[in-house]
């Protein structure tokens, strides 16, 4: 499953939408701390989060994950480039990071090398 986590409705449902075609089981998550208390968080394959969010950003989603000795691969998407940020995500081990409003081309990309780093079947 692909968990998309992003405070923004439409941010997350457009990727949903575009996860989905290719395939993939998603769940959508509107806070960080949303997706720690969900059931799903077991079957995630790859997380889609955005950097900024409140109360807890994404890039403290994935400090919070690894500290819990979950490594899932991550891709980023923001609207703010700042290179401290990509920085701090990219040697946590994040796939990519991605600047909105993003390629549909480039996240399948992401996706692909996340699903493959995690074992998962890449798309048909």
């Amino acid at each position: 499953m692909i968990s998309i986590v992003d405070d923004d409705m439409s941010v997350r449902t457009a990727t949903d939408n575009l996860v989905r075609s290719l395939g993939y089981a998603v769940q959508t998550y509107a806070s960080a701390e949303e997706f720690l208390h969900s059931p799903q968080l077991n079957d995630t394959s790859c997380v889609i989060a955005d950097v900024r969010m409140p109360a807890m950003s994404g890039l403290d989603l994935q400090a919070r994950l690894i500290a819990d000795g979950r490594r899932l691969p991550f891709i980023f998407i923001t609207a703010f480039s700042v290179e401290a940020d990509r920085a701090r995500a990219m040697e946590a081990g994040a796939i990519c990071f991605l600047i909105k409003p993003f390629d549909g081309d480039a996240l399948v990309k992401c996706l692909d090398a996340a699903l493959a780093q995690h074992g998962t079947a890449p798309r048909g």
